[in-house]
């Protein structure tokens, strides 16, 4: 274990844990600021401490918990598991699938996994050896995260992320958002998303572990939340968040403190939206563009324009089923089902997925089109529309909406979409719902929106 934890520096393929001097703020933990040192010490505590095995599922809900759960891990030579969702029988199915599991967490769970490990209230310290630069090494080459799609669009699956691989997608980041602090040393992260998503892990773990950021622990949820939660972290101040829960912010009316920049991503963020985010809080709100396969590999200022700037070292190549992604992260190209437009300069247009796009009677149109039109209609306020694996009496694939608005019946929504779209793409079944099945990211599972729908 100790070999482990202590590696030598100067191995080829080691590459450290984390990056700055040693009393630089990593995190904001209940109000106390936890510098680098005190950090490591920890990490080098839990790690001594952690169970054998071959994989972990890190279910720690304070954020910076979950950061020194997750360099323990890769300390003692684990791997992290990151499943879609956080749910027991999601958990129980990615600990069955992966021999030598198990899982860990702070307390904080509803339903607790059998064998589960929970970190001490008081985390352990164990100091490095003097003799040694201090930071722990970790190898480039180790596969240290597998994380999992969400299933929006079938059964997730798995990715597997090195090192060496998230030590370069964060430099992308960091050159994709610095303009954001505008010159000054570091900003402090507050992310509204989970840090087991990927989105969640690239801007909220490893910004501040490998780069020059500081996070906020928590996760708010509420406006009032995240304004209180803001309100705790020093200046300049980034908001890591969703277009669900952006939506919420700008429609509340809470007042934020001053923000450096917004970054939203995990599902597409309307141009309205962005504008009214951008006058409302005073500040830049930056879309990124990516997945779990690929991590962020695009950017743009949602408010006025529509095109994407990949990061550097990010080429794409569109394909008649999809896009091949390079990247100076990507040990290989990778495969996206989203249709891109390339320009001469290297932006891209995203054009939805060929999986979404339809054609009923020689007439096209995309999901994300109708879905868009759906939420247009006032007094709806959530909704999706989807295509149904089976295929109604002309051989052609159904469209079904499942529908938020609690003051409108169907038949009103019914009418109300054919004054914008044409017949043909009518959903039928339409169905009214309390609430969306929306996971932490508010993204919606294909096989819940099924379920809803009786099917």
């Amino acid at each position: 274990m100790s070999a482990v934890v202590n590696a030598p520096l100067g191995s080829a393929a080691s590459q450290p844990l984390a990056v700055g001097h040693a009393d630089r703020t990593v995190a904001l933990d209940d109000g106390q600021r936890i510098s680098l040192d005190t950090f490591l010490a920890q990490v080098r505590g839990v790690a001594a401490e952690l169970p054998a095995g071959r994989h972990a599922v890190n279910l720690c809900e304070d954020r910076y918990r979950f950061l020194v759960a997750f360099c323990a891990v890769a300390l003692r030579g684990q791997i992290t598991l990151l499943p879609p969702s956080r749910a027991p029988e999601v958990v129980t199915d990615v600990l069955a699938q992966y021999p030598e599991s198990y899982s860990l967490g702070d307390g904080l769970l509803a339903a607790v996994p059998p064998g589960h490990w929970l970190l001490p209230d008081v985390l352990p310290e164990l100091q490095g050896d003097a003799s040694m630069d201090g930071t722990p090494m970790i190898d480039g080459a180790a596969v240290v995260a597998i994380g999992f799609t969400s299933g929006s669009t079938g059964t997730p699956k798995a990715n597997p992320k090195t090192w060496s691989a998230f030590r370069a997608s964060t430099a992308q980041n960091l050159a994709a958002l610095e303009s954001l602090w505008q010159g000054h040393a570091m900003p402090h992260v507050l992310a509204t998303v989970p840090p087991q998503h990927m989105y969640g892990m690239e801007l909220s773990v490893l910004l501040p572990l490998l780069g020059p950021a500081g996070l906020h622990a928590g996760r708010p949820f509420f406006p009032e939340d995240v304004a209180r939660a803001l309100a705790e972290t020093p200046e300049p101040r980034l908001l890591a968040t969703t277009p669900v829960h952006l939506r919420a912010l700008v429609e509340s009316g809470v007042r934020l403190p001053a923000l450096c920049g917004i970054v939203s991503a995990t599902a597409p963020l309307s141009q309205e939206l962005a504008a009214a985010a951008e006058e409302r809080f005073g500040c830049e709100v930056r879309e990124v563009f990516g997945s779990t396969e690929t991590c962020v590999i695009a950017r743009r200022r949602t408010a006025c324009e529509a095109a994407w700037t990949p990061l550097p070292g990010v080429h794409l190549h569109p394909k008649p089923d999809g896009t091949l992604v390079h990247a100076a992260h990507l040990p290989v190209p990778v495969a996206l089902a989203d249709l891109v437009e390339v320009e001469s300069d290297g932006r891209f247009h995203l054009r939805g997925r060929q999986a979404d796009l339809l054609e009923i009677a020689g007439k096209r149109a995309s999901l994300g089109d109708l879905t868009r039109r759906l939420l247009a209609i006032p007094g709806v306020a959530d909704g999706v529309m989807l295509q149904l694996d089976d295929c109604g009496h002309r051989g052609v694939a159904r469209i079904a909406a499942l529908v938020v608005a609690p003051d409108l019946e169907e038949a009103a929504i019914l009418a109300a979409l054919r004054e914008s779209i044409d017949p043909v793409f009518l959903p039928r079944p339409l169905k009214r719902v309390p609430a969306l099945p929306r996971s932490e990211t508010g993204k919606l599972p294909r096989a819940e929106l099924l379920r809803m729908l009786g099917l």
